[in-house]
């Protein structure tokens, strides 16, 4: 099992999203947070999941001083509608528009995971589909006036209201479109740890 196998490695999840440490804890994983900052634009050039590989390889460079029984999880999750990325809004009027534009519609979550140790670096992305029923502006302003979606790829969470009566279906990891594909982070880890 992945628990005993990380018995000899210190696990740290570089990550302040609230969600990603419940999944890190329901994995049975010990681990701890630390955070470091770091300016998170990209090339424009940069699509899909390239551009969460290189957000969720920049994310490790802050930690330059890596021992070697450390293995550090960074992560990054975009919304991608008709080829353009959507990140976290800025403000109630572009988590408005960012609803609007994924009414009706079909969008991608991809999610990159970056794990890096002090002598290797392995990068891996998911990607879900995710059909939104048509939202009313009733049902856009009851959300964003009950729930606080800003910290959020596409200004939603797929566990919060919106999810519940927005989402028609999916296709693919579940967990990912909440920023963490769960089976592919311990898959990942069972490998880079195998004896």
């Amino acid at each position: 099992m992945l628990t005993k196998r990380l018995q000899d490695y210190h696990l740290i999840l570089a990550s302040g999203s609230p969600r990603r440490h419940h999944f890190f804890k329901e994995l049975d994983l010990e681990f701890t947070i630390d955070v470091r900052p770091v300016d998170e634009t990209f090339p424009k050039e940069l699509k899909r999941e390239a551009i969460t590989d290189h957000l969720a390889q920049l994310k490790a460079t802050g930690f330059s001083d890596i021992q070697p029984h450390e293995i550090i999880v960074t992560s990054d999750t975009i919304v991608v509608k008709d080829g353009i990325p959507i990140g976290k809004p800025q403000d109630k009027a572009e988590a408005i528009e960012m609803l609007k534009n994924l009414s009706g519609d079909m969008h991608e979550v991809i999610t990159s995971v970056c794990f890096t140790g002090a002598d290797f670096q392995k990068t891996v992305n998911d990607t879900t589909k995710v059909w939104f029923k048509e939202l009313s502006d009733e049902e856009i302003e009851y959300y964003l006036s009950t729930y606080e979606p800003y910290d959020k790829a596409g200004s939603y969470g797929i566990q919060e209201w919106i999810g519940y009566i927005g989402i028609e279906r999916l296709e693919g990891c579940y967990f990912n479109v909440m920023g963490l594909p769960t089976r592919l982070v311990y898959k990942t880890l069972m490998e880079l740890t195998s004896p």
